[in-house]
């Protein structure tokens, strides 16, 4: 087994998140799907805290088995990152922004919302996922093919990973025609936001920080999202919102391909 891991470290991840994850979804949806009705809004949202368990439950068994657990736990310690902290202010930043711009200009259906509990959802999605994006995944990913490339490819894997409950996210449940629209929407902006995750850790060398990033970007769509968007609105504003991402993810493409701190990744 150990051996296996060695020779095909993310091939055992993906599969080992993958089958956790969705398991652990169709467990939850399974009892509706028997009487052949679709989930209500309470099971779609239940079905994700199962999902939890795939990224971090993958990882930290992989690391066991690879001898390399002590080091994600002291990634998972690595606090004293200075200014990148700031880093935490641009998910909210720019999810405030966008609305504001698109309340002002388009309509007023897009006026951000401040249900603060959302909060409460971020928090546990950074902790747990980026035990395994960030703590195993990304650093395999970008031994192979670098930092930039890494990003958007775990950044496509992450947005498929969500599909048992891409149609309990956000406010419009559930997106009916526009399922498809929002999907694309909601891969282009997390792709992004995963190779920001990923800017921030090749400088930093902090599972703790991408795991608050995350737990910001969450935080920010459930709190925030206008609760009034229709399904068709609310795939637009996810779509201007991921055009200001990769705006920025664009800005920093070089410092990313350059390295981490002094031109080489942290470790």
């Amino acid at each position: 087994m150990r051996n296996f891991i060695r020779r095909n470290p993310l091939g055992a991840y993906f599969t080992l998140t993958f089958l956790i994850s969705w398991t652990g979804a169709l467990v939850v949806a399974l009892p509706y799907l028997a009487r052949g009705a679709s989930a209500p809004k309470m099971a779609g949202l239940m079905m994700f805290p199962a999902m939890l368990l795939g990224p971090s439950c993958s990882s930290i068994a992989l690391n066991w088995l690879g001898g390399s657990l002590p080091d994600l736990v002291r990634r998972m310690q690595r606090a004293s990152v200075g200014y990148w902290y700031a880093a935490l202010l641009i998910p909210p930043a720019l999810v405030v922004a966008v609305l504001y711009s698109l309340k002002t200009f388009l309509s007023p259906a897009f006026a951000p919302n401040a249900f603060l509990a959302g909060i409460s959802f971020g928090l546990p999605a950074g902790f747990f996922e980026e035990i395994g994006w960030t703590g195993y995944a990304f650093p395999h990913l970008r031994d192979r093919m670098g930092p930039w490339k890494a990003g958007i490819v775990l950044g496509l894997i992450w947005s498929v990973w969500h599909l048992p409950v891409i149609d309990y996210l956000g406010t419009a449940t559930p997106h009916g025609t526009y399922w498809l629209p929002f999907f694309l929407a909601f891969t282009t902006a997390m792709t992004a936001m995963r190779v920001i995750i990923g800017w921030v850790y090749q400088y930093t060398g902090s599972v703790l920080l991408a795991q608050l990033l995350h737990a910001a970007s969450t935080g920010s769509l459930v709190v925030f999202s206008p609760p009034n968007a229709t399904a068709g609105q609310e795939a637009f504003w996810y779509a201007v919102y991921a055009c200001a991402l990769w705006v920025l993810a664009g800005a920093i493409r070089g410092k990313i391909t350059g390295g981490g701190a002094n031109g080489r990744s942290p470790r």
